[in-house]
């Protein structure tokens, strides 16, 4: 067995000073021999080794304390590993094999339990059945284990024959799947309109062959049999604020979804962006196409068999959805954007994707990551635990600078999720390998490498690898200086202070007497426009004013304003702007206009 370099990484990283407990993951674990009772060592190995089993897979390092970190920490195991490996196939139901050896670290003898997830749910012999959550060993109740089972078995429960009449089925319903379809630009689809209702929800998996209603149908085209909430919509001005507004649903998934997404696009902010060729586009404070996706995803994937609606929050600055249940199994947080397609209601799924709802199988989540990033905005915030998924994104002005860039990038790359999700991060650090985008990208490091030098090619040439890592197998990147700055404020980094910019400007004009857009340019590497907001800022302020006759073009120059801080000379006098002798760019002396925590480019 080849130890993991994630657990490795984890080892360093304890050795560094971090605390065991503070590396652990979904898929590590550290445990300590308890030297006082081996029984109850090995029973806490068996809860950590079906914890894994049960999820996605794991592995247990045995002798590895949780506090401090350091090399103390490293505290070794007396375990043998082939009795070791005996005691938990014995002591588990049904039966688990696990893979144990030995693992030498700085001199310490270690064990490392391996658990390959298992297409079972397995428990111990008292019947407890646990799975990983998070870094918590959490049982599942009989239940939770049935439907874990169907997940993992790939069971359909929106397939079965639902206790409903056809009769129930609502008309709007009906009306509202003709219209979808006969908005759809594919012939095929368009056609389906053209069936009688009979046909078109057979056609669906509304209807099963027996004549009887799908659990799919139900959802989709009845209301909920005991009057309960399908849906939740409430709309708050800020996010933890009372909602102003809370709409219930209970009618079909068709018609409740169609009531929201009226609500949410009634609320719509758009921010208008030019981009270098005149093209308009409308960006939106919650991307229609992001929300749709995410909403479908709510209610399509959600765990039909827990109660509870789908709970929509929205506010200016948050857009939250809310469904029952935890991901599917075998899918997380970690790994949604690369992990193989798999509905947990697969008829419900399929119906949706006919009627446009949702993407084609794969693409979904991608498409929500994409939308959200090219709208200046952050990708969304996934959470999952046994009860519920979260999704969260974040709304507020989006930063126009990354909609504007990506326009200019070549088609191909316009939607490149990996691409996205490069910039993204580059906007916030200076520099990245392939070690950092693996698990953002959610890629091996291999992969991510990949996508780095495709944007490092002449044909897109948005990053470069820094000189002093140039030669390395995985390159630190960063951003090309015409990126910097086209990105302009997007580019967290570069930011600078009210405070600073006037300190630059304010020492230039004092040396030269006045100053231009074009050397505000050369001065903080801006395009135009930002040089342009530049002045026109100082000038609102009364630091600098308007010297030329011109009032417009590359020849409008600027002086000293009446707020303009003038220096005192060393007999206490003060000299005026443009006197030959060079003032310190941050003189002490200097006194500026103070805007605390202001920002201006």
């Amino acid at each position: 067995m080849v130890v993991k370099p994630a657990v490795i990484k984890a080892l360093e990283a304890i050795r560094a000073g971090a605390t065991a407990d503070s590396q652990e993951s979904e898929t590590i674990d550290f445990k300590r021999e308890d030297s006082h009772s081996r029984d109850g060592t090995v029973r806490e190995l068996v809860q950590a080794t079906l914890c894994f089993a049960n999820t996605y897979g794991g592995d247990t390092i045995v002798g590895v304390r949780d506090r401090p970190g350091g090399p103390d920490a490293l505290i070794g195991t007396t375990l043998d590993a082939r009795w070791l490996k005996q005691r938990i196939f014995e002591l588990t139901n049904p039966h688990l094999a696990v893979d144990v050896q030995p693992l030498e670290f700085l001199g310490v003898r270690l064990l490392v339990i391996s658990a390959p997830e298992s297409p079972e749910i397995h428990a111990d012999n008292q019947g407890r059945a646990p799975r990983r959550i998070n870094t918590d060993c959490v049982n599942m109740s009989p239940a939770e284990q049935t439907r874990h089972r169907e997940d993992r078995r790939g069971t359909d429960w929106s397939a079965l024959a639902s206790q409903r009449e056809p009769a129930e089925i609502s008309e709007r319903a009906v009306s509202i799947a003709r219209e979808l379809l006969a908005a759809h630009p594919d012939r095929d689809r368009a056609a389906l309109t053209r069936l009688d209702d009979g046909d078109l929800l057979l056609r669906l998996g509304a209807l099963r062959r027996d004549g009887r209603l799908s659990r799919a149908g139900e959802v989709l085209f009845c209301p909920t049999a005991d009057g309960s909430d399908r849906l939740v919509y409430m709309y708050r001005e800020t996010p933890a604020g009372e909602p102003v507004d809370r709409r219930r649903f209970d009618g079909p998934l068709l018609v409740a979804y169609e009531r929201v997404m009226g609500l949410v696009e009634a609320r719509r902010r758009i921010t208008p962006v030019t981009l270098p060729k005149g093209q308009q586009l409308a960006i939106e404070d919650f991307p229609n196409l992001a929300v749709r996706e995410a909403l479908t995803n709510a209610a399509i994937h959600r765990d039909y068999q827990l109660a509870g609606p789908v709970v929509i929050s929205h506010s200016p600055q948050v857009f939250e959805i809310s469904s029952p249940g935890p991901l599917v199994a075998g899918v997380t947080p970690a790994n949604i954007l690369t992990h193989d397609s798999k509905p947990r209601n697969a008829l419900l799924a399929k119906a949706a994707r006919i009627l446009t709802l949702a993407e084609e199988v794969g693409t979904g989540v991608d498409r929500i990551y994409r939308e959200m990033i090219s709208a200046g905005k952050d990708p969304p915030r996934i959470d999952s635990d046994a009860e519920h998924v979260l999704v969260t994104f974040t709304g507020g002005a989006p930063n126009t600078r990354i909609p504007h860039f990506v326009a200019q990038l070549p088609p191909q790359e316009q939607s490149d999720v990996d691409t996205l999700l490069i910039l993204h991060t580059l906007c916030y650090r200076k520099t990245i390998s392939a070690t950092d985008m693996a698990p953002i990208l959610q890629k091996r490091e291999e992969s991510a490498q990949a996508a780095l030098e495709r944007l490092a090619e002449e044909q897109v040439a948005m990053i470069e690898p820094t000189r002093g890592t140039a030669r390395l197998r995985f390159p630190k990147y960063r951003l090309r200086e015409h990126a910097v700055r086209e990105l302009g404020t997007a580019v967290r980094y570069n930011l600078r202070s009210v405070d600073q910019t006037d300190r630059r400007v304010i020492a230039h004009v004092r040396e030269y007497g006045q100053i231009t857009n074009r050397t505000i340019r050369n001065l903080f590497d801006v395009h135009v426009d930002r040089a342009r907001a530049i002045l026109a800022d100082l000038v609102k302020r009364e630091i600098l004013v308007k010297t030329s006759e011109v009032s417009r073009g590359p020849s409008v120059t600027y002086g000293p304003g009446a707020r303009f801080p003038h220096a005192k000379s060393r007999g206490g006098g003060r000299r005026a702007a443009g006197a030959p002798e060079k003032q310190r760019e941050s003189s002490d002396h200097d006194r500026q206009p103070e805007e605390p925590g202001s920002r201006l480019f």
